[in-house]
């Protein structure tokens, strides 16, 4: 009876899109690691930082006036709510498999080598340009505090480039390369910077709430004294507010990307992820409270909303605070920026998909040097030559698939955990030597054993017969359920997208929108239904490292953090959807010619997870 050996190369020239690592392991990488150096408040710090941006201080008045009116902090609790799915996923897989390279890395364990790729270069793009429009928006926030754009020194103010229609940020640029060096001093010494960045802003919240607060007791909340009520746009209105904001909560996947920074990841990531996520979204409410409370929400300036409020009521020296928080906002969620790139380079250059050059760590600071001096360097660039605000869909496109697949990898996880070990080839003589030994041992016969005629020597209910057909059945069936549990989340994702995609499109016909509906909803419940029937895999508890988190309500809350992406990236739009495009065929041009080729899976034979020790074992006594 031998053992089970898949090789990428034996089963068709595609199979390399779908092969898959193990869980890393310290004992057995013998690559340098990062300093562990985080813990529970680090990552708090790191969360908050780069989740509350300066979007929280514009954002508010434009949702406020086109969305949600009074209901704004209704929208806010909803979309901390929908956020706070993909947290839980990325709680449990951070756990898990807590290594660098954030919703890459889990990809490459659970769903493949090709689905890897594509989520590890978008999360790329995302941070490059949410850290390019973070360094591009102080300037227009450090310019009040100076008395205007015309009072900045030179080398700090915009400068427009005749000819070619350029306006160049030098500010943006030298902030970028400030927080790059900064960075590259180790990890420790950037977290307490953040820290200390982080901690202004929050201040600087924590005024507004306060004295807006006593402003609005003092003149009895006029925003709230409507004749339209608390919902003037409706309960859809509301709900349209909530998919606005959804995306100023994205900031806690920064946390999982420094899993392999944190002296106990299973006890401190989930809290850090959690811990950020309750304070950002509580902060978030308190200040739509506060904001649509001092002014009607049809007069707030959507440019300025909170200063403005403030004026309203004669506070017009706020205005100084409210900027000072903005720019320290900034400039925290330019380092959540800058931070995860370098690791998710690492990551995949470890993997050998990108150039070992991005995987060399600095033996003094023990964090990827190389990589982040190119990553600040790329960045500078953008936002010294380029206005990215534009560009703010194709963050939200990296972000949204990379929350699909850690739902995704939920699932798979808890139903049809990976079985197989890679394992390097020179591994692959010993088994097939093993293989033989056992056939020998199988076949040969003595002079005193005939060969035997099972249908005629043995009854059915013999045990050797009955023993080995309950081998072979529950080997059908253990073979037959992984399939149907993977086409089942399959259709879920079909579902979902055939739900979300009939909804959003407007331009369908009444009747074939409900069709679509109908077909997407009894996908996604006949899924629902049969991995709730099925059962989880016992082999789930033996997965990757034990002892942490564990996200509760599976299948339900995966399936349902599914169904939100879906239909946020449904709505990002085709113009998004085109500039994504052309990014991803780039990167899927440089997977194929160097990825493919020099992965270090390119070889890698798969056995029983299960009887890798056993081969070793066997291997060594058979030799001895």
């Amino acid at each position: 009876m031998g053992f089970s050996v898949d090789s990428p190369t034996q089963k068709g020239s595609w199979r390399f899109f779908t092969r898959r690592k193990q869980v890393d392991s310290a004992s057995k990488n013998t690559k340098p690691l990062l300093a562990k150096e985080l813990n529970i408040f680090h990552l708090i710090g790191i969360g908050v930082g780069s989740t509350i941006g300066a979007g929280v201080y514009v954002l508010v008045g434009t949702v406020a006036r086109e969305h949600s009116g009074p209901a704004l902090a209704i929208s806010f609790l909803i979309a901390g709510l929908a956020a706070g799915l993909s947290a839980f996923c990325y709680a449990e897989l951070a756990c898990r498999c807590p290594s660098a390279g954030s919703a890459y890395h889990y990809s490459y364990i659970c769903l493949g080598e090709g689905v890897a790729w594509l989520i590890g270069w978008g999360l790329l793009l995302e941070y490059t340009i949410a850290g390019a429009a973070a360094a591009r928006g102080v300037t227009p926030n450090l310019a009040p505090i100076f008395g205007g754009l015309d009072n900045l020194p030179f080398f700090l103010s915009r400068q427009h480039i005749p000819g070619v229609d350029i306006i160049v940020d030098p500010c943006a640029a030298i902030l970028v390369l400030l927080v790059t060096g900064l960075i590259c001093l180790g990890i420790k010494e950037s977290i307490v910077v953040q820290g200390i960045v982080t901690l202004v802003n929050i201040c600087a919240l924590l005024f507004v709430v306060v004295a807006g607060g006593y402003i609005g007791f003092k003149s009895g909340w006029a925003g709230y004294e409507l004749p339209t009520g608390y919902f003037p746009f409706g309960v859809d209105g509301m709900l349209a507010g909530s998919a606005t904001v959804f995306f100023a909560f994205i900031g806690f996947e920064v946390v999982a990307s420094t899993a392999e920074e944190v002296r106990n990841p299973q006890r401190d990531l989930p809290l850090g992820i959690s811990g950020s996520l309750f304070i950002c979204c509580g902060v978030y409410m308190l200040v739509s409270i506060v904001v649509v409370g001092l002014v009607p929400y049809y007069a707030i300036d959507p440019d300025t909303p909170i200063s403005s409020a403030f004026a309203v009521h004669g506070m017009q020296w706020a205005a100084y605070i409210i900027n000072a928080g903005a720019c320290t906002a900034l400039i925290s969620a330019l380092m959540g920026g800058i931070l995860p790139q370098p690791r998710i380079l690492m990551a995949i250059a470890r993997d050998g998909l990108l150039p070992p050059f991005f995987c060399d760590i600095n033996k003094h600071t023990l964090v990827p040097l190389k990589g982040t001096l190119i990553t600040g360097l790329a960045i500078a660039v953008l936002a010294f030559f380029m206005e990215v605000s534009e560009l703010a869909g194709m963050v939200s496109v990296g972000t949204l698939l990379a929350f699909t697949m850690v739902a995704i990898s939920v699932l798979i996880l808890r139903y049809i955990p990976p079985n197989k070990f890679p394992a390097p080839p020179s591994l692959q003589d010993s088994i097939l030597v093993i293989e033989v030994v056992n056939e020998d041992k199988s076949v040969s016969t003595s002079e005193d054993t005939k060969p035997l005629d099972v249908m005629r020597d043995f009854p059915i209910d013999h045990p050797f017969i009955s023993n080995r057909l309950v081998i072979i059945g529950n080997y059908v069936n253990e073979g037959n359920r992984r399939r149907l549990v993977g086409l089942t989340i399959a259709l879920i994702c079909l579902g979902a997208f055939v739900l979300t995609f009939a909804a959003s499109c407007l331009s369908f016909l009444s009747y074939v929108r409900y069709a679509l509906c109908g077909v997407g909803g009894i996908l996604l419940v006949s899924g629902f239904v049969f991995l709730s029937c099925i059962g989880q895999d016992e082999a789930r508890h033996d997965f990757g490292y034990s002892g942490g988190f564990i996200c509760p309500f599976v299948p339900l809350l995966p399936i349902a953090c599914i169904l939100v992406n879906f239909y946020l990236l449904v709505n990002l739009g085709l113009e998004t959807w085109l500039r994504v495009s052309i990014w991803f065929v780039i990167g899927l041009v440089i997977y194929v010619f160097y990825g493919r080729t020099h992965s270090s899976l390119k070889d890698a034979i798969y056995v029983p997870e299960s009887q890798v020790d056993q081969t070793y074992q066997t291997l060594k006594n058979y030799l001895a």
